[in-house]
């Protein structure tokens, strides 16, 4: 039995499969601290809210935390920042491991197979993402997993472009990075990432209009929706500005990478959009309008998003470790084939037509 982690800024989610189900669980990655006493710990206890004590101080950790802070009119703290774990967050790696032991769970046997997400190393920002990967490695060894690491724009392309061989261009869209793939018969191309999320936004947005940032983040993610009918004093009106900022700051780093690489001409392969902060209703289409103002060298053929943006990335990942289960288990050295047998085993009965859409493909 193998697991696929996505390590997200705002978001941590594994993934594994049981019989025809993927089941994903999930925590926001992200804590408030609250001031001890027996009666808070009982409380929070009883209710099955995810904290830790330390000191004279409880920290409320995961999904609580964002409700908290908001009684408390408190900002929650983040153990990660733009895409890596932050340097300036003393509490950052207690309360990581805490947060990845709650959603990965115990391994079924020892030595358990998990990939987890690791962002490329930034185009536009000198951060290096070594010390992360291998502070995560750490965390899931010491859990008794047998940990890997895998390029969060591929596990994009593993998880949503079976039906078309795993070629395409995968873009995710997460909190504090964007990772880019392109990918042919499931060999990467091209792999970056851009130091901007959905964090920027929030920012940006926060700062705009004056309200605070976590405030920001709960009507983003409370149906907002990208028609430009909103306000434009108003934080749905910022937030709608600044998405439109970061697409055309991504495409025209897209744009410049795919020059310096000399990528063929010739292509014709679709885009797939995914991460949390493609969420709201309306990016697709903004994203493919902004899309055809591009001077890509290569052919589009549609832009698409993920069935389940949130959970994009997790799924990939258990993909990849799925597909090196089977690699092993069969002596075969076609990762290309492990990957489409793993991504046809964990296919429910609803996605038979594209099981079938990906045979035709290969035949």
């Amino acid at each position: 039995m193998a697991k696929g982690l996505d390590v997200g800024t705002m978001n941590i989610i594994s993934g594994k499969q049981d019989a025809e189900e993927t089941v994903f669980v999930q925590q926001r990655n992200s804590f408030v601290e609250i001031e001890y006493s027996d009666m808070a710990e009982q409380m929070l206890s009883r209710s099955d809210v995810l904290h830790i004590r330390k000191d004279d101080a409880v920290y409320v950790v995961g999904d609580d935390a964002l409700s908290f802070a908001n009684i408390f009119k408190q900002e929650t703290r983040r153990p990660m920042r733009r895409g890596i774990l932050s340097s300036d967050e003393k509490s950052a790696i207690p309360m990581m491991k805490l947060i990845i032991e709650q959603v990965a769970g115990e391994p079924t046997r020892p030595g358990e197979r998990i990939h987890y997400s690791v962002p490329a190393d930034p185009i536009d920002s000198d951060v290096s993402v070594l010390y992360h990967q291998k502070t995560l490695e750490s965390f899931l060894g010491d859990a008794g997993y047998d940990p890997e690491p895998i390029n969060e724009g591929m596990a994009v392309i593993y998880s949503e472009l079976a039906d078309n061989n795993f070629t395409g261009l995968g873009i995710s869209f997460g909190a504090g990075m964007t990772n880019v793939c392109l990918a042919y018969y499931a060999v990467p191309v091209m792999t970056f990432s851009i130091a901007r999320g959905g964090d920027w936004i929030d920012e940006q947005a926060a700062r705009a209009t004056g309200k605070p940032i976590d405030k920001v983040t709960s009507i983003k993610e409370d149906d907002f929706e990208l028609d430009f009918r909103t306000d434009v004093g108003g934080v749905e009106g910022a937030l709608a500005i600044y998405y439109e900022n970061l697409l055309d700051y991504v495409i025209e780093n897209i744009t410049r990478e795919v020059d310096e690489e000399d990528i063929e001409e010739g292509l014709d392969v679709p885009v797939v959009v995914t991460g949390g902060t493609s969420s709201p209703r309306g990016f697709e289409a903004l994203f493919a309008d902004h899309l055809e103002d591009a001077n890509i060298p290569f052919s589009i053929s549609d832009v698409r998003s993920a069935r389940e943006p949130l959970y994009s990335v997790a799924r990939g990942a258990l993909v990849a470790a799925r597909s090196e289960e089977a690699e092993e288990g069969s002596g075969s050295p076609n990762r290309s084939e492990a990957v489409e047998r793993s991504v046809s085993d964990g296919e429910s009965e609803g996605d038979a037509d594209a099981e079938e859409e990906a045979a035709s493909a290969e035949n």
